[in-house]
């Protein structure tokens, strides 16, 4: 409950100083004009996705991305119909982080992390010619050292 109150109070804060530095006109063609854009955002989501969809069958992007895209764009899309600066800037930052998922791109959580991905395809294409397949038998080599 205070997040939602302090997110309010700076919202407030942050539309007033802006709203007095650039007038009430432009305050009124930016907030349209975000919500505008927002509702575009919803609108074309299907798109949206169905190209990420596309991307994780290519393998381009992992389901992890696929998730934070879809999640990043429609929590940007949705900061941006709500009114006011703080918010507005948070679905731009949301939307950019989106486009940064789009482009391939992860942000890794240690240096020392694998990605099972590539593990398994280098698994699967590397090492099968370098086999050698052995089978002891244990049991006969005992049979003959008892007899």
């Amino acid at each position: 409950m205070i997040y939602v109150l302090l997110f309010l109070i700076l919202e407030l804060f942050l539309s007033l100083e802006v709203g007095s530095n650039i007038g009430f006109l432009w305050s009124v063609i930016w907030i349209v004009g975000s919500f505008m854009i927002g509702m575009g955002l919803v609108k074309n989501a299907h798109t949206t996705i169905r190209g990420n969809m596309q991307s994780l069958k290519e393998g381009k992007i992992n389901m992890k991305s696929f998730h934070d895209s879809a999640t990043s764009y429609f929590l940007g899309a949705i900061l941006l119909i709500v009114p006011g600066v703080f918010s507005d800037i948070l679905g731009l930052i949301a939307l950019l982080y989106t486009f940064y998922l789009q482009l391939g791109g992860t942000i890794p959580r240690s240096k020392n992390k694998t990605n099972i991905n590539n593990l398994n395809k280098h698994s699967n294409n590397q090492g099968d010619d370098d086999v050698i397949d052995v089978e002891i038998i244990e049991s006969s080599s005992r049979n003959n050292i008892n007899n």
